[in-house]
């Protein structure tokens, strides 16, 4: 070998050392930065701005101790968690169109009372519950027939960690506490889903949003008809068999459960959410003569006919009838339901991952997740936690 070509090998080898050396000194390092890395990906997650050196300390020493949910929580005190993340997270619930590019409501700001407060999210759809901004702020008082409570907060900037407080709806909305419902009854879901129609949309967003199932997920046409409502035809276009093979899988569990809000309409002249005890609403009698035969509602009273057949899968609670009067007893058996523990989990998977759950790794997460929440009181921020920890990187 020549003088020039063993220097030009030389040279080459030399080169390839340190960039050797060079790279298991970077490698190491990165592993050293490990748990830093995760715990602004964990913040980066829940509040979706860059935590302080100080929470970004705290957080890392928690990590370190093998504290991941301690880690998340740390990130959860930020007031961007309330005011940006969780109000996206709620918002899509609370309208047709599902966009999150709405006004703050009373649903929203109840959901994000909730979480803050740890009340066990199972109320969610029963519970006599809204929350407003403190009467120190001088907000617009009048909460049964406008917005303007909840405009005023978010012009204003106001921040929802520190100035939400927790009241009740029978206050503010002229209903008895019995026929509160969560956010079922909040002003901004009456608006959305009891005006005009049937009051069947209250029923199917409540299902879509809070069970993670929509009608034809859940279509079974194995149920009986009996109580399905006079404005269904039983022959569209003359065909019995559509009826049969595709309209009953929906109306047979839809409307003896969509009866429990037979009192309920929104009356967009008054901006109200209106309730007539004992007295159904005339939406529940209209296009009586499709099919006159058909089912007439006297009352409120519910029945969930999915408890038998393939949607008994959903887990419905062995401890509740099946069966009762109002929003407020249906809500508790859509909320005691497995599948209402489980759709928390999927959503707020695809909130802090960023995706769907997507392999085995994931939905076996999902479940050991479901399982924490309902453990732990159905506590929202377990959720946030755990999931958190989960998709925290490497």
């Amino acid at each position: 070998m020549t003088d020039s070509l063993l220097s030009c090998f030389t040279i080459r080898v030399m080169y390839i050392l340190i960039s050797c050396l060079l790279l298991h000194g970077y490698t190491d390092a990165q592993a050293g930065d490990l748990e830093r890395r995760q715990a602004k990906r964990i913040h980066d997650r829940l509040a979706g701005v860059p935590p302080t050196e100080t929470v970004l300390d705290s957080m890392e020493a928690e990590l370190i101790s093998g504290n991941d949910s301690k880690a998340a929580l740390i990130a959860m005190d930020n007031s961007a968690f309330y005011n940006v993340t969780l109000k996206n997270f709620a918002t899509p619930w609370t309208n047709r169109d599902r966009t999150l590019f709405a006004p703050l409501n009373d649903y929203t700001a109840t959901v994000i009372g909730m979480v803050r407060d740890e009340v066990p999210f199972n109320q969610l759809l029963s519970a006599d519950l809204v929350y407003t901004g403190d009467s120190s702020l001088g907000l617009p008082g009048n909460l049964q027939s406008s917005n303007d409570h909840y405009l005023a907060m978010e012009q204003q900037g106001i921040d929802l960690k520190d100035n939400l407080v927790a009241d009740m709806q029978s206050v503010h909305y002229g209903l008895p506490s019995t026929a509160t419902a969560g956010v079922m009854t909040s002003r901004a879901a009456a608006e959305a889903f009891f005006v005009d129609g049937t009051n069947r949309a209250m029923f199917r967003f409540t299902l879509l949003n809070h069970l993670c199932s929509d009608l034809e997920q859940v279509k079974d046409v194995s149920r009986s008809p009996d109580r399905i409502r006079q404005d269904v035809s039983r022959s569209p276009g003359g065909d019995s068999r559509i009826f049969l093979n595709s309209c009953v899988g929906c109306h047979s569990g839809m409307d003896p459960m969509a009866q429990a809000f037979a009192y309920y309409n929104f009356d967009p002249g008054s901006q109200r959410i209106e309730f007539t005890q004992g007295a159904t609403q005339p939406k529940y009698h209209i296009n009586e003569n499709t099919f006159k035969y058909g089912f007439v509602t006297p009352d409120d009273h519910w029945d969930n006919y999915w408890r038998s057949g393939q949607n008994a899968l959903l887990g419905w609670d062995g401890s509740l009838p099946g069966f009762g009067d109002g929003a407020k007893s249906l809500g508790v058996e859509l909320a005691s339901s497995e599948a209402f523990a489980r759709c928390q989990v999927e959503k707020v998977f695809k909130t802090v991952c960023l995706r769907e759950p997507g392999n085995s790794l994931d939905r076996s997460r999902v479940d050991s997740i479901t399982a924490s929440f309902k453990a732990d009181n159905y506590n929202m921020k377990t959720v946030f936690a755990e999931t958190a920890a989960y998709c925290k990187g490497i």
